[in-house]
């Protein structure tokens, strides 16, 4: 769609974007739930319609050579569609938080003082790739009573229009207003200049994509953004680690899926297991095209691996490359996270307790593992439906960010005529 003037459409979105909020702040849980539903609905009976939109994109994308880990993102599956569904359905589920008090006291002047969760207002969202954003933003915005404004990448015009037009009968089918949630119509990067500004409109940013992006986001931006900007993910073998745990663990947390910010990048071995653990995993990596990178240990018992640099450790490839780091201990594992990591996931593989519960406390990510695969560190396998993003900030919203980060608290006060002395 071409648009003349952005600042002016923009600013006519900022305004019914507030208009709406005000309207879902209002709307009960019955109403939201039945938006959901539809739209899910719409989704699953659509889905020919969206791969149809998607192969448009797709296309496209490659016309314009974008890159592997760019085409993965994009990329909408018959399977991806009924997941897009299944998380809405799994969002009905949850229990509403708006409205809910807690904490209620009395003081010693008679009143009663609690909190009361509620909305954040209006959230803007600016993403690249991932047309499954559209609905997942979309759905937890609406049960968190939040109106959201999406500005998807340009590479997923066709997906994400599709999928916005299946959010809107959602909202019409549930009597709530169409504008609650608004996929901008223009692939003008002005519109991200515009709405990064727009503080009287937008309470709060999620931008969800490539490093550069947030980083534009996070620099430009008069309003609150909730952000991680990469993900340097590590599964640490710990001398204590049993091996056929350590070898299923450390291979789907790389080779599930190349190109996530959840996906492993540096995988650190404890050196008195190396020499049984590394081969036998490396081999596996080898089989499935994975490019090794390592330090003079690991390359000692694998031949195949390149030599790694100081940038490797501090590298999210996104793409099907591993550093490899033998490390001494418990110890020096703690350190390289801390060192190199992003703060987004990181996982030990243990049999100690004492192990595992060091690493859990000193390890200082949004998300922390025992045992478990880092392909995990998302909401929907959090139990949260899905997910609006993940903060690897320590404020408001940390880790995946579900219906209760798209909230605040206010105090609220409840008295029987009381008045101050």
């Amino acid at each position: 769609m071409d648009i003349l003037d952005i600042k002016a459409y923009m600013q006519g979105v900022g305004r019914e974007a507030r208009a709406a909020s005000r309207l879902m702040a209002r709307a009960d849980t019955k109403s939201k739930n039945k938006a959901l539903t539809a739209m899910a609905q719409a989704i699953r009976r659509e889905a020919k319609s969206l791969l149809a939109a998607n192969s448009k994109d797709m296309e496209s994308a490659r016309a314009n050579k974008l890159d592997d880990a760019l085409l993965d993102r994009l990329t909408l599956t018959a399977r991806d569609i009924d997941s897009m569904a299944e998380g809405l359905l799994q969002i009905v589920q949850l229990p509403d938080p708006v409205g809910e008090i807690s904490g209620l006291s009395y003081r010693p002047s008679g009143i009663q003082v609690g909190k009361m969760r509620v909305p954040l207002g209006v959230v803007g969202i600016i993403y690249e790739a991932r047309p499954n954003v559209t609905a997942d933003a979309a759905g937890l915005c609406l049960k968190a009573g939040n109106a959201a404004i999406l500005r998807g990448g340009s590479e997923a015009m066709y997906s994400n229009q599709a999928i916005a037009a299946l959010v809107r009968e959602g909202l019409r089918t549930a009597g709530l207003p169409e504008t609650a949630v608004q996929v901008i119509e223009t692939t003008d990067r002005a519109a991200v200049g515009e709405l990064v500004t727009m503080k009287d409109y937008v309470d709060v940013l999620v931008p969800r994509g490539g490093k550069s992006l947030i980083e534009r986001i996070s620099s430009e931006a008069r309003i609150p953004v909730i952000k991680h900007l990469h993900g340097v993910c590590h599964v640490y073998i710990d001398d204590k680690a049993d091996l056929d745990k350590a070898v299923r663990i450390a291979d789907n947390a790389k080779t599930q899926r190349y190109g996530t910010c959840n996906t492993m990048e540096t995988l650190l071995v404890a050196e008195t297991i190396a020499p049984k653990v590394l081969p036998k995993l490396c081999k596996i990596y080898l089989e499935k095209g994975v490019e090794l990178r390592g330090d003079q240990t690991s390359r000692a018992l694998v031949s195949q691996m390149k030599a790694a640099t100081e940038e490797d450790w501090h590298t999210e490839y996104l793409a099907p490359i591993l550093s490899v780091r033998v490390v001494k201990n418990l110890d020096q594992a703690i350190e390289h996270i801390a060192t190199y990591g992003s703060q987004h996931t990181d996982a030990i593989v243990t049999e100690d307790y004492g192990h595992a519960m060091r690493f859990l406390r000193e390890v200082d990510s949004s998300s922390v593992m025992v045992n478990a695969s880092t392909r995990f560190a998302d909401g929907f396998e959090y139990g949260l439906g899905a997910e609006i993003g993940i903060s690897t900030d320590k404020i408001h919203a940390r880790g995946p960010v579900g219906l209760e980060g798209l909230t605040s608290q206010k105090f609220i006060v409840l008295g029987d005529g009381q008045i101050r002395q």
